[in-house]
């Protein structure tokens, strides 16, 4: 099923991120040009905020070694996936956005 080309699709404006150097970051722009107040409103999990914190973020520790030795162990076909592991890591994060006020 095709759903068309982007030839076929009209250009999108660019979006102030509200970075330095991008001006006013209440301000944005939006596809027909007019300029619109900003008002999302974010909020950070619990994880995302100890993550800015330092703790296992951020100001972690960086084991260059460790990523040159799994690096080399997937170029050469000797990296093992551990399922179980990551299955607990999923389970683990799951039951961390599901806990009432985590979010």
């Amino acid at each position: 099923m095709k759903v068309g080309s982007p030839a076929d699709k009209p250009p999108v404006a660019p979006v102030a991120t509200g970075r330095a150097g991008t001006g006013d970051a209440s301000v944005k722009a939006t596809p027909s040009g007019a300029a619109a107040e900003a008002s999302a409103q974010v909020a950070l999990s619990s994880t995302a905020a100890s993550m800015l914190s330092g703790v296992g973020g951020a100001n972690a520790e960086f084991d260059a070694e460790k990523v040159a030795r799994i690096s080399q162990a997937i170029a050469d076909g000797s990296f093992k996936v551990n399922a179980e592991a990551i299955a607990d890591k999923l389970i683990a994060n799951a039951q961390e956005l599901l806990k009432p006020g985590a979010r």
